[in-house]
């Protein structure tokens, strides 16, 4: 889906902002190559994040905001700051991938946010913040950014500017053992709210697995949730593949 880029870009750079912790990197990083670490005792403080040894390139969960600030300093150029969330916390190299061709009829410039996904499914885990930054030079064509990642997408129409989103309230990380109630169903009677999970309530691709289905074919997809669950209707295993 990478296309040119033919309007004057400064550079592509992904800095990833997790547990305190920032990694700087030039350009898109090729799969299975990890950041490279900076320094601890950012604003989270905190242990730094596991770095997978290899990884899937791939849209990461959502985008939250998407920022532009004009540089004073540097001719007026423009630096777009996006944050988001990955399913697990094992994700690396989170970076912003332009997939405008040519000047959009709109002045939009379009983005991806992307990271490396773990290349096998894992335990599931709090989701993780990832953050990366887009220089544009001076004098570029474009009104307005749009930001897109695995679930949604954020478009800024005022540069320099801020939007952002909700975050989800619940990252299913505590969701073994907890009541699945489908789309159209009713909780199981005489159990707790905080004990139900709703489908309703997930905004991504999600598969279920009953005691009585079978796996037709398997493709590792970093932002599907799977459920398995028991014969009481309760998720016995869950993971992010």
């Amino acid at each position: 889906m990478t296309r040119s880029f033919p309007f004057a870009v400064a550079g592509l750079v992904a800095a990833t902002v997790s547990f305190g912790v920032i990694g700087v990197n030039a350009q898109s990083p090729p799969a299975g190559t990890p950041p490279a670490a900076g320094a601890a005792g950012g604003p989270s403080g905190g242990l730094p994040m596991v770095q997978p040894a290899e990884g899937i390139p791939w849209p990461v969960l959502i985008v939250t905001s998407v920022e532009v600030l004009r540089s004073a300093r540097a001719g007026g150029m423009d630096i777009i700051r996006v944050r988001g969330l990955t399913s697990t916390s094992n994700w690396g190299s989170p970076h912003l991938v332009p997939i405008s061709s040519g000047e959009a009829i709109d002045g939009t410039l379009d983005l991806m946010f992307r990271g490396l996904a773990p290349p096998s499914p894992g335990p599931i885990s709090p989701f993780m913040v990832v953050e990366a930054i887009l220089p544009v030079e001076t004098g570029h064509p474009y009104k307005a950014v749009r930001v897109r990642a695995g679930t949604n997408a954020i478009t800024l129409k005022t540069l320099p500017g801020y939007a952002e989103i909700a975050t989800p309230k619940d990252d299913y990380s505590k969701i073994v053992g907890k009541y699945f109630v489908a789309k159209g169903a009713t909780p199981p009677a005489g159990v707790a709210a905080a004990d139900i999970v709703r489908e309703a309530d997930m905004n991504w691709p999600l598969r279920v697995i009953r005691p009585t289905d079978g796996i037709p074919s398997y493709t590792m997809r970093p932002n599907r949730l799977t459920l398995v669950l028991s014969e009481d209707g309760r998720v016995a295993d869950a993971a992010w593949d």
